[in-house]
């Protein structure tokens, strides 16, 4: 500190002025950093489940508030540049005004869409039902995507070209979410790769820096004890399977390798099951819904059931099929921890396939052209006027029944064990004892859920709003959830690694939901009854459309940048 103030000394008046400003600027940087800590969303809850239950537990808490803020952001985008535009014009604020343009060349039965809003005197249970299944009052409202039928607004003297801020806001927001999930990796994967660079290191972390700091509850201190015994235990178990399967000879080689074959053969056979019901049963649900609600042939009840049977369906196979898998994977003689692996990847593949089969299902439906049903329109425009808005109803009812699901387990499953487990003393009850909190469960199950929002999104432009408020309540049903109803894994795991595998199955998720929102901008025929796309063959369209509107030399860079010539190895760099 001497040498620095007697080299001050020897600077001129500005230059020390300079460096005495500079060191100011970075303190009360510092300051507001850690002021604004405190108004980090659920920063006292989070620390308190580190405390109590290490930093496993606390990597998933930290995933869900990850989410949280995410949805909202997504929200906050698709809200200001198409819900609030649309709002502002049909309501003529701001001297707005709405410019639509009437479909050239389309057959006139193209143009029909009848919403079937609630008129006159509407019973309780039809807005319930309406509520849950996203039909009645809720289709005609800015929740869908056949709300935004407007081609252009003004807004004072301001031109505002809907179907391409739509257009753009959805690539926005898939942008967006690739580019903070792929920051948020990094960290973990570093980390990651530190931890498996090898054995003895691996060794080295649990001996010299594997107790947890931020643990301050004797029984989470008693439970960590217990983990790292159980860790080094593994690692011993592992060596000594290694060693077991570096003396295998040819014969058990074969034995293995063959019972590995048949019982991935039979996980296919039990995948192909599920799809195929889940498409049958979507069948099934999209022709008699809509076949009910014109002929009213059904109670509400009954119609609410058959609507929601792809939900459940779906449901049913995310919670049988882990159950089958990590049965099945005790008989393929893997090492334990790439046993977890392979279990949580099945489990992975199982919930987002049953997504992309029922978004096949659907399209199957809408592009079911037989006996040319579809041949005015390029789609099945007598079964789906508005086939964006089925999609967006389809997404909606994954997002509330798995909703539903997530509350129901705490109130109707864990709390009742915990009644039992507490005040009844049989010892076939204490042996089962508390359902333990399961992490990597727990985060497929939110990014399921993710998932769905993401593909939703531009079917339902407010999606995001019902995933924000559904990821802050489950926050709370899950930390109540923790401390009272369940305990802790035995095997928790650990933070870094943990991070690293939920962001990358998040990445995942995200990748899943490219393909079918994709598929439907580029290649399915937009609708012609509703939508801001109704003057386009494809909702791409627009694109081109706006860039011919450029100058000539503007438009030449911007198709050369679109040409395979430039896309394909750029998207590959």
């Amino acid at each position: 500190r001497d040498f620095q103030q007697a080299d001050t000394e020897r600077l001129s008046r500005w230059k020390r002025w300079k460096k005495t400003s500079s060191k100011s600027l970075k303190k009360a940087l510092s300051e507001v950093k850690g002021l604004s800590s405190y108004l980090v969303l659920w920063r006292r809850d989070v620390h308190s489940i580190e405390e109590k239950f290490g930093t496993g537990i606390q990597s998933y808490f930290s995933f869900l508030r990850f989410l949280v803020l995410l949805n909202f952001i997504i929200f906050i985008l698709m809200f200001s540049f198409i819900t609030l535009p649309t709002i502002i014009s049909k309501y003529g604020i701001f001297n707005s005004t709405i410019v639509n343009i009437s479909p050239k060349n389309i057959e006139d039965n193209c143009t029909v869409y009848e919403p079937s809003g609630n008129k006159g005197l509407v019973y309780f249970y039809t807005y319930l039902k309406d509520l849950l299944s996203g039909t009645g009052f809720l289709e005609v409202t800015s929740l869908f995507y056949g709300y935004y039928t407007i081609d252009a607004a003004w807004i004072s003297i301001m031109r505002y070209n809907l179907p391409l801020a739509y257009l753009l806001a959805t690539f926005a927001y898939l942008a967006l979410s690739l580019i903070w999930i792929i920051k948020r990796s990094v960290g973990g994967f570093k980390q990651n790769l530190l931890h498996d660079a090898d054995p003895f290191q691996s060794y080295c972390n649990k001996v010299f820096a594997g107790w947890d700091f931020c643990i301050t509850d004797p029984n989470a201190a008693r439970l960590k004890h217990r983990s790292l015994q159980c860790e080094l235990q593994t690692d011993l178990h592992e060596e000594k399977l290694k060693q077991k399967i570096a003396e295998r000879t040819t014969k058990e080689k074969l034995r293995i390798y063959s019972l590995r074959i048949f019982i991935n053969i039979i996980v296919l056979a039990i995948l192909s099951g599920f799809f195929y019901s889940i498409y049958r049963v979507t069948v099934f649900s999209q022709e008699n819904s809509n076949v009910s609600i014109r002929n009213d042939a059904r109670t509400n009840a009954a119609n609410l059931l058959v609507q929601y049977l792809p939900s459940m369906v779906i449901t049913l196979a995310n919670f049988i099929g882990p159950l089958i898998f990590s049965f099945l994977i005790s008989f393929e003689d893997y090492t334990p921890a790439f046993e977890i692996q392979l279990t949580l990847m099945r489990c992975v593949f199982l919930r987002l396939a049953n997504i992309g089969v029922l978004l096949f299902s659907l399209w199957s439906q809408i592009s079911d052209c037989g006996t040319d049903k579809c041949k005015p329109c390029g789609y099945n425009y007598k079964l789906y006027p508005c086939w964006e808005s089925d999609v967006g109803q389809e997404m909606y009812k994954l997002m509330i029944f798995d909703f539903i699901i997530i509350l129901a387990v705490p109130l109707f499953v864990d709390f009742p064990r915990m009644l039992l487990v507490t005040h009844c003393s049989c010892k076939l009850v204490q042996w089962f004892g508390l359902q333990e909190f399961g992490i990597s469960d727990n985060v497929l199950e939110i990014i399921y859920g993710q998932t769905i929002c993401w593909i939703g999104t531009f079917f339902a432009p407010l999606l995001p709003a019902i995933a924000t408020i559904k990821y802050f309540i489950i926050f709370y049903i899950k930390k109540i959830s923790l401390t009272h109803t369940r305990k802790p894994a035995a095997r928790p795991i650990r933070a870094s690694s943990s991070n690293f595998f939920f962001f990358l199955v998040l990445l995942i998720g995200l990748i899943l939901a490219f393909i079918p929102v994709g598929v439907s901008i580029a290649h399915i025929p937009s609708s012609k009854a509703c939508g801001p796309f109704r003057n386009f063959n494809t909702s791409w369209e627009v694109i081109p459309d706006t860039i011919l509107k450029f100058p000539t030399g503007l438009q030449q860079v911007l198709f050369g940048m679109a040409s395979e010539a430039f896309a394909v190895p750029f998207f590959m760099i």
